[in-house]
């Protein structure tokens, strides 16, 4: 029986990963202390400072995924007791406030509705009420595709001397990310979504100021494996045995990491910008509208208010049968948006025209 083609990935990750990714992950295995392995690790993390936007010499691509990423973060930054303030308006501000809380620490909530930005008033009202250690926020949230401003939230932090920590996970690669211009100290991402790499590593930046609090903790940091002075150990300059790195992964990633240098970060976002906006444009005849003003609108996911046809027929359904008779996937509304919405994700490889076009002629077809 003959495989079935692979589908268009236009959910809110995984994206299709380009054939010189997937090239790169064949190639053959090395130990993760051999010289050359190193070398290109050191070139990757290099790679991953630029795209961050920052000289944070701790920035690394963490084996794991981005949640793990978003725990790590919080683990090393937050002892039990410690106060955060966390922006709530999505899935992944809540899923914030749940490890932050697991880690003991006290969590203040300002909250915003799905669909809007965070205010930053609101934001700086609690930093200045609760002066926290930590305050954290997702730059792009992946259940509403609203992108959150930064510059301001990231003051209001100065002024309390919080440190900020950030959510990339969906905007490394398909938006700008200016970790030091905004004074941010400690952000993760994930290889899935604009970097167009397979799922299984998270991008992760330490700045001096996270360092030199992790540093001055009264107790150890509560996981082992995501000790981020344990983890300086291998991705500093000593390169002390800490696990077993994702050889092939790292490999993987190298490889998008050069395909973004080759395209230029500014090209890219235009990219991103201009499918996400033909996306809008093309769907509207078929009554699909977005659901976040353009002035918020994260370009890598859009959430789209679904037809009132769509609504009374059953959603799941529409979505199902564009997998198994068109091979596109679209992702299903999260959370409060469950059943309303669809997140249609155009990251890295798939922000692409054609891809719009793909998706539209199908919708077309199945609602003839």
């Amino acid at each position: 029986m003959p495989e079935a083609p692979p589908p268009l990935l236009l959910g809110p990750g995984p994206s299709n990963v380009p054939a010189r990714v997937l090239a790169a992950m064949a190639q053959p295995l090395r130990g993760h202390l051999d010289p050359l392995f190193l070398a290109r690790l050191d070139r990757v993390q290099a790679q991953l400072r630029t795209l961050f936007g920052t000289d944070h010499p701790l920035t690394l691509p963490l084996s794991a995924t981005g949640s793990a990423g978003m725990e790590a973060c919080l683990v090393n930054l937050l002892e039990p007791g410690d106060p955060v303030v966390i922006g709530v308006a999505g899935v992944f501000g809540e899923r914030m406030c749940d490890v932050a809380a697991r880690a003991g620490a006290r969590v203040t909530r300002v909250e915003a509705e799905w669909g809007a930005a965070l205010d930053p008033d609101a934001m700086a009202e609690a930093l200045g009420r609760v002066r926290p250690k930590v305050v954290a926020f997702v730059h792009a949230e992946t259940s509403t595709g609203v992108l959150q401003p930064v510059e301001e939230i990231a003051r209001a932090a100065k002024e309390v001397e919080a440190l900020v920590v950030l959510d990339c996970v969906t905007s490394l690669g398909g938006v700008p990310v200016q970790l030091d211009d905004w004074g941010v100290a400690a952000a993760y991402s994930a290889t899935q979504k604009c970097l167009s790499c397979p799922p299984g590593l998270a991008p992760i930046s330490f700045g001096p100021r996270a360092l030199a609090r992790i540093r001055e903790r009264r107790r150890p940091v509560q996981s082992w494996y995501l000790d981020a002075s344990l983890l300086a150990g291998y991705y500093g300059s000593e390169r002390v045995y800490h696990h077993t790195a994702p050889i092939s992964a790292i490999y993987a990633l190298a490889e998008g990491l050069r395909l973004v240098e080759e395209e230029g970060m500014p090209a890219r976002a235009r990219r991103h910008q201009e499918a996400a906006r033909a996306l809008a444009e093309a769907v509207a005849p078929l009554g699909f509208e977005p659901l976040v003003p353009e002035a918020i609108r994260l370009p890598p996911l859009t959430t789209l208010r679904l037809p009132e046809r769509v609504l009374r027929t059953g959603e799941a359904d529409l979505r199902r049968r564009l997998l198994s008779e068109h091979g596109i996937e679209v992702g299903g509304g999260l959370g409060k948006l469950a059943g309303r919405v669809w997140r249609v994700g155009l990251m890295g490889e798939n922000a692409r025209t054609t891809c719009v076009d793909r998706l539209v002629e199908a919708l077309g077809h199945l609602l003839a």
